[in-house]
């Protein structure tokens, strides 16, 4: 038995091939199984409630968090606009203000 990818809309884990089309028998989303595989070549970031980022999102920061090698920190509920998504351990980059460019990870933001 082949492994099908869940379905992209409602994640249901009953999908199954109709000819070149994948379908899912609980929301009646159909997607092309070649559109599945390039979508797995593009890495998904996620914030701690599972949302998806983009590049410009706006995100809070849901922790306190110390800036290494200072003394700053940067508060809960701190809003931070035009979010740029990056490889790596820290996948967001950004400016904060009063602190300026940093790298966060995002388990520890929320989408706005």
């Amino acid at each position: 038995m082949s492994a099908l990818p869940p379905c992209p809309k409602c994640n249901s884990e009953y999908t199954y091939e109709d000819g070149s089309q994948l379908v899912c028998p609980e929301c009646a989303h159909e997607w092309s199984a070649q559109a599945q595989l390039d979508d797995d070549d593009r890495k998904v970031v996620k914030d701690s409630v599972g949302n998806t980022l983009q590049d410009g999102d706006s995100i809070t920061v849901i922790k306190d968090l110390k800036v290494k090698g200072t003394s700053l920190v940067v508060k809960v509920g701190t809003k931070v606009k035009g979010i740029r998504l990056v490889d790596g351990d820290h996948d967001i980059d950004c400016k904060i203000d009063g602190i300026g460019a940093m790298k966060l990870k995002s388990e520890f933001v929320r989408k706005v």
